[in-house]
């Protein structure tokens, strides 16, 4: 049914469907009500209410959302091109690489702590990780599942690496362990000014070369056929999504699952057309991130003493992620028992 509706419809209701969970998270909190927020959008409000909407809940929001977008658009990149429906920066060794990279930089301190150099730290982090999985891959083959593995294998290094930084300095555990599970605390304005141009930079790369990452998903003889160089063009395409992933990583560290199943509800809702699918993974990525801290805020809230750190966003996705996948290998091992 959903199919008959034309797709620049479809994207602008999935537009609408975002700006209602990003609405929603803004309001969501235990200082300022659904109503004061408004209120304070509106001009209306007082100034303590307007100075928490502004420059403590905004930025939470459009960083969320940043990062959110990063990660789908990064997971259908890294799909298409390694062919691979399982591939995400979550097992591709490039999201553990990203992690290692900013814990490393909150390490080091200084300038190195500051939302712009640690995109940069995490993105070289990120790809050395995609580095050493495609090095590894050559050697190995490309079977889908062996890749997986393989990306399993080489995160976990990456992750055991951040585990060995984090003993390092145990009185930063608390600031660095953010990286390792997700988290909006604390997000400002610097971290919005660091990401954006990051995000609109990669999100403009990857549909000038979505026709490119279409052909790169097929095969490579197909690629030939039509004069495409394969390997700088794959290059040039994991990096954008490398990109996209540390940019998110540095800025609200790692959001488990959401640069997975954000490409396959995008894929359900537009097809495998990447002009489509591209811009939809990324607005299914914020949607998944801001509904995740309406749900961790609201958790938090419940929780007996609400001025702890509360329930960090990254636990939300895992949980919901998790599930998510749960159902669907239920449903597909009982469509294929019939």
């Amino acid at each position: 049914m959903i199919q008959r509706i034309p797709r620049t419809l479809r994207l602008l209701a999935l537009l609408c469907a975002v700006l209602a969970l990003a609405l929603a998270q803004l309001a969501t909190g235990s200082t300022a009500s659904a109503a004061e927020t408004l209120a304070a959008v509106l001009g209306h409000a007082d100034q303590l209410t307007a100075q928490i909407v502004h420059d403590l809940r905004m930025p939470r929001m459009l960083v969320g959302a940043g990062a959110g977008m990063c990660l789908g658009m990064a997971g259908v990149v890294l799909q298409a091109v390694l062919r691979n429906p399982l591939a995400s920066p979550d097992v591709t060794g490039v999201g553990s690489g990203a992690v290692l990279g900013a814990v490393a930089a909150t390490l080091i301190g200084g300038d190195f702590a500051a939302p712009t150099r640690m995109i940069l730290v995490a993105v070289v982090g990120g790809t050395l990780g995609g580095a050493v999985l495609w090095l590894v891959a050559m050697r190995a083959g490309t079977d889908p599942v062996r890749l997986v593995v393989i990306g399993v294998m080489v995160s976990a290094a990456f992750s055991g690496g951040s585990m060995v930084l984090l003993t390092a300095r145990p009185q930063l555990t608390g600031s660095m362990a953010q990286w390792l599970i997700g988290s909006l605390n604390g997000r400002t304005w610097a971290h919005w000014s660091a990401l954006w141009p990051w995000l609109l930079t990669a999100a403009v790369a990857g549909l000038l070369v979505s026709a490119v990452i279409q052909l790169l998903s097929v095969d490579d003889d197909h690629g030939h056929a039509v004069g495409l160089a394969i390997s700088p063009w794959r290059s040039a395409v994991l990096l954008i999504a490398v990109v996209l992933t540390a940019v998110a990583i540095a800025s609200v560290g790692a959001m488990a699952f959401v640069g997975l199943l954000a490409p396959h509800a995008a894929r359900a809702l537009f097809g495998a057309d990447l002009r489509f699918a591209l811009p939809a993974a990324g607005m299914l990525g914020a949607a998944a991130v801001c509904g995740a801290d309406v749900v961790a805020q609201t958790v938090t809230s419940w929780a007996a003493d609400p001025s702890r750190a509360g329930v960090p966003t990254g636990a939300v996705t895992a949980v919901l992620g998790a599930v998510v996948l749960i159902r669907v290998a239920r449903r597909s091992s009982t469509t294929g028992g019939n």
